[in-house]
């Protein structure tokens, strides 16, 4: 069985860059040197492994050169191999050769053996050639994906393993690597070092989360599988029910705020340091926005119509690919909303976080917390699977706005069902029951507790006509009056 060596040269001083070199030894009839175009400090390589793996332990790490040794290694195996299989004598001057063609097959007319993660990386630059059609922040996870399967590799000293290698038995592995990733931030701290605190795993993730993951990797087997790279993905390879469980979700009972709750929250006074989580948090309640449109939101989405009722629209970004039309979300603007928006120009930067220690999700809890929302709901515990009692702030997060809206017009509107002219379900009853914006933004305004209003627009400006009494969201900027 051939060794592949990293050579360190221990001559040279620590920040010296020089040639990264790799030995390749079969017994004592095989012994033979690979000059690399890689280049890299003694200190740099020092924190490999002889094998040419990562040593564990080590900071600072160039995720970059932990790519290139592993594509340097695995297309020095793959040539040594090649040599045996076509029986030519394996020297200097026929290794060289073989690894040359190994790792850039095109100039040589070749098909290439990807790695798993260049194959990843080609299915990245495809995805972002899909862009708007799926979006950004979906990238943004495959993005997240490529970086925990990258670590998932190195710990486990398979960057260079293929597509057709990575088997069920692997991908099992890496499923449970998802969940306890935050195990291994001390012992692999070079793995990093890059990222931010606030994307750096602190905790077990949640089932559905996890779920969340393993399902865009299985998209990417889907599409080498459809490639014809691999004849069958992994996920294939599990028995019906193994793939059924390892997709699927099970999600707590929504807790959406009650009107007086929400209410509670618009009235009450925050310190500075939660003003801007109040701000956005009262807007989504409002209008339900998915995270992705909230944070994709601009002036250019508020509009008034000829009878003075102000609203958003906008095209949802999770689901406008599958549309058979492009028939946007339209929201009436209930009062403190508006105020909000126009206070902010539809620009709230408290969104560009929205997880981490920090994040929009965590200001969430705090400031629920602060406004004293502390009613017992039940929640799944990540760790035992069992349902727990807990204060409805600490498990808060922006979904929460999206079910309140919902509920609140829900309880105050009577089942369209009820009268029996059509079964449940039916899409008549859809078509008769859509309501014109003006009757809706009464109805919301009443659903929040609220007193409608009439908002002209001219020029591209924004003034409010009628004004009686509102409640106030608690911001002193200023509606344009």
């Amino acid at each position: 069985m051939e060794r592949i060596i990293l050579c360190v040269r221990t001559s040279k001083a620590a920040d010296v860059p020089v040639r990264v070199r790799f030995r390749l030894r079969d017994g004592r009839e095989v012994d033979v040197f690979h000059k690399s175009d890689l280049v890299a400090t003694t200190a740099q390589l020092e924190k490999f492994n002889p094998d040419g793996t990562l040593k564990p332990k080590v900071s600072n790490v160039d995720a970059d050169l932990v790519d290139d040794i592993s594509n340097e290694v695995a297309a020095m195996r793959r040539a040594y191999r090649a040599l045996q299989a076509q029986g030519i004598a394996v020297n200097s001057k026929t290794f060289e050769e073989e690894v040359a063609k190994e790792l850039d097959p095109e100039a040589y007319g070749r098909r290439g053996t990807a790695s798993l993660m260049q194959s990843f990386r080609d299915y990245l630059d495809y995805l972002n050639g899909l862009v708007p059609e799926i979006s950004r922040s979906r990238l943004a996870m495959y993005e997240v994906l490529h970086g925990k399967l990258s670590r998932f590799l190195t710990i486990n000293g398979a960057r260079e393993i293929t597509p057709a290698a990575f088997d069920e038995d692997m991908l099992m592995r890496f499923r449970q690597f998802l969940f306890d990733e935050y195990l291994y931030v001390d012992k692999w701290p070079g793995l990093y070092t890059g990222i931010s605190e606030r994307n750096t795993p602190t905790r077990r993730l949640a089932n559905n989360t996890v779920v969340l993951y393993v399902k865009a990797l299985r998209a990417f087997f889907n599409y080498l599988e459809a490639k014809e790279v691999l004849s069958k993905t992994p996920f294939k390879k599990l028995p019906t029910t193994g793939q059924k469980n390892i997709t699927h979700t099970q999600y707590d009972v929504p807790t959406p705020l009650t009107k007086e709750e929400v209410l509670k929250v618009l009235a009450t006074d925050v310190p500075e340091t939660l003003q801007a989580t109040k701000d956005a948090f009262l807007v989504q309640c409002a209008f339900g926005f998915r995270i992705s449109d909230f944070q994709a939101l601009t002036m250019d989405n508020v509009e008034v119509t000829t009878e003075g009722v102000p609203y958003i629209h906008y095209l949802p970004q999770k689901t406008q690919s599958s549309q058979t039309d492009k028939k946007e979300i339209t929201t009436p603007t209930l009062r403190f909303a508006f105020d909000i928006l126009m206070a902010y120009g539809c620009k709230f930067p408290i969104l560009k976080y929205p997880s981490g220690k920090s994040g929009y999700n965590s200001k969430i809890k705090d400031l629920l917390k602060h406004c004293g929302i502390d009613r017992k709901v039940s929640k799944t515990n990540n760790e035992t699977g069992k349902l727990e009692s807990r204060p409805l702030w600490e498990v808060a997060s922006s979904k929460i706005c999206r079910s309140t809206l919902v509920d609140l017009m829900h309880n105050i509107q009577a089942d369209p069902y009820l009268i029996g002219l059509h079964r449940r379900g039916s899409e008549a009853v859809h078509h008769y029951t859509r309501l014109h914006l003006e009757p809706l933004f009464n109805l919301m305004c009443y659903a929040f507790d609220q007193k409608p209003y009439k908002v002209e627009k001219v020029g591209g400006e924004f003034r409010i006509l009628d004004c009686p009494s509102a409640r106030q969201s608690g911001h002193s900027g200023q509606s344009g009056q």
